[in-house]
């Protein structure tokens, strides 16, 4: 139960403490009408903290939050919609809203009474210039008493989480050439043969040639199958993520990690618009398996959004994960700190011999420095290392774009890439 003086503002202590000093005061000197004013200071604020601490007027909240997913730097509206759950009209009440700092200040709505089972909404918009999971709520809901001698705060449970997915860039209509297995041309159909038992069959639709009814299949599951022929092959890309803490420098938007990520971002967005099955090979794909499978566009994009520095047993993680996805051929993109030569050595053996391979190779120290420059000598060796092995390499500094980025290496043009000033 709350305590009355926990309820009391300033102002209900203010006439508490001045009641008591006036009650003391004409008793010990026996001024009858200044103790009833110092009765009368004292009991008006308890009261009021009686009264206020004794309602409880019991509303529903829900949150609906439009768009579902945002973008950095997207606007989205948020519906909260308040019940009254109880049998009785409520008071003018002040409602606070709790959102994560990153997604603006915490708004603040003034609820009229309410009767029963009335349904009032309200809006508000949040945007994010940072990528994540960001929480709105709980709610807050303060009471005042009409003298305003005391409040009371009731939190209102429910909560529920915005994701804000990383920047995408524009990376113009072009793909790079894709040569050996798993690539476009490579394998450009299946087909079922008629009457195997492996045929690809789907569920008949109105319209399907009866001849192409798959009859062991539909005998099997009582319904009627059709083999699906002609089914086209996709081209497979697998992208490799390099989340090592101790390679990466700078911080914010401007540090080497969030251009890694919005690179992936970008990148695997770009290849799902040219049919390309792809698999993401990060810190956070690998805990649960799903670096193993093939990933919608959507799903990958939530893991990066809330993708994080890791550690350098986590990379080693990564680089066993992709071993097996990058052995069966398809195009390989890697983005990789200049760190170290032996984790380079180790992403430049999963292009496959005639497999097509691209590396965006980070200039941490351009990031760390807030500024483009010349790489140093150590990342053009690890550059030379790296197109020795039949990559295609752009070496990325600080504020050298995505889309830049993406052209040169693409195209196999100059290893390094100048900033647009």
């Amino acid at each position: 139960m709350t305590r009355i003086r926990d309820v009391l503002t300033t102002c209900g202590r203010a006439f508490v403490a001045a009641g008591l000093t006036l009650l003391a005061g004409g008793f010990l000197l026996g001024f009858t009408d200044i103790t009833r004013i110092g009765v009368l200071l004292t009991a008006l604020p308890l009261l009021a903290g009686l009264v206020t601490r004794g309602t409880s007027d019991v509303l529903a909240v829900t949150r609906i939050v439009n768009p579902v997913l945002l973008s950095v730097d997207q606007n989205a509206n948020v519906e909260v919609v308040f019940e009254n759950t109880s049998g009785r009209r409520t008071r003018l009440q002040l409602a606070e809203e709790r959102v994560d700092h990153l997604l603006g200040d915490g708004p603040r709505f003034i609820l009229p009474p309410m009767e029963p089972g009335e349904i009032l909404k309200v809006h508000y918009q949040i945007r994010s210039h940072v990528r994540g999971r960001h929480r709105l709520g709980p709610l807050t809901l303060r009471m005042r008493d009409p003298f305003g001698l005391a409040t009371v705060a009731a939190p209102l449970p429910g909560t529920i989480d915005v994701l804000v997915l990383p920047r995408i860039e524009v990376l113009g209509g072009g793909r790079p050439r894709g040569n050996g297995i798993g690539e476009e041309g490579a394998i450009p159909y299946m087909v079922a043969l008629h009457g195997e038992d492996d045929a690809a069959v789907r569920t008949y639709h109105d319209g399907d040639d009866l001849r192409r009814i798959h009859w062991p299949a539909t005998a099997h599951r009582a319904e009627l199958m059709v083999r699906q022929e002609d089914r086209p092959a996709r081209r497979r890309a697998i992208i490799v993520m390099d989340s090592r803490a101790s390679g990466h420098e700078g911080s914010g938007t401007l540090g080497s990690f969030e251009w890694t990520v919005t690179a992936a971002a970008s990148i695997l967005t770009h290849l799902s618009g040219h049919s390309y099955a792809f698999h993401l090979v990060s810190s956070e794909t690998i805990v649960d398996g799903e670096a193993a499978r093939t990933i919608e566009t959507d799903n990958a994009l939530a893991s990066l959004a809330v993708a994080r520095l890791g550690t350098d047993p986590e990379f080693e993680q990564v680089l066993r994960s992709a071993n097996p996805l990058t052995s069966v051929g398809g195009l390989v993109i890697a983005i990789v700190t200049d760190h170290d030569e032996d984790g380079l050595r180790r992403i430049a053996a999963l292009r496959q011999p005639a497999g097509t391979g691209l590396l965006f190779l980070l200039d941490s120290s351009s990031f760390a420095r807030g500024r483009p420059g010349p790489p140093p000598e150590r990342t053009l060796g690890l550059a030379d290392l790296a197109t020795a092995a039949g990559w295609n390499i752009c070496i990325v500094g600080s504020g050298v774009s995505v889309p830049e980025a993406w052209a040169a290496v693409s195209a196999g043009t100059a290893p390094i890439v100048e900033a647009v000033r």
